[in-house]
């Protein structure tokens, strides 16, 4: 879900002169080339292909296509919560970020 939402908030996308328009219509992760451990032993990355259909309309011809874009490999996470980068195992530690405001301090 969190892919789609951020396909939808970033669609469509429109050239500076608007006469293009790019909408992004649906995604698709692949399988991973490797297991978690066989990614580990050799030193790769464990993720998936990231493919998107995406739709161009050209809005001075009225023409409109349709084509599968290849985005990437996109890591994933495993089963215990962490990622497996170039063959080591590494864990994403969310930072809080302090909103400014009044702090107190007791003496």
């Amino acid at each position: 879900e969190g892919l789609r939402e951020m396909f939808q908030d970033i669609s469509p996308i429109e050239d500076f002169t608007g006469n293009l328009s790019l909408e992004f219509i649906d995604y698709s992760l692949g399988d991973p080339k490797y297991p978690v451990e066989e990614s580990k032993e050799r030193d790769v990355t464990y993720s998936a292909p990231l493919r998107v259909k995406v739709r161009l309309i050209n809005k001075e011809t009225g023409e409109v296509k349709d084509q599968d874009v290849f985005m990437g490999d996109f890591p994933i996470m495993t089963d215990t919560g962490t990622f497996i980068i170039n063959g080591a195992e590494r864990v994403i530690v969310s930072q809080l970020v302090r909103s400014p405001s009044v702090y107190f301090s007791g003496k």
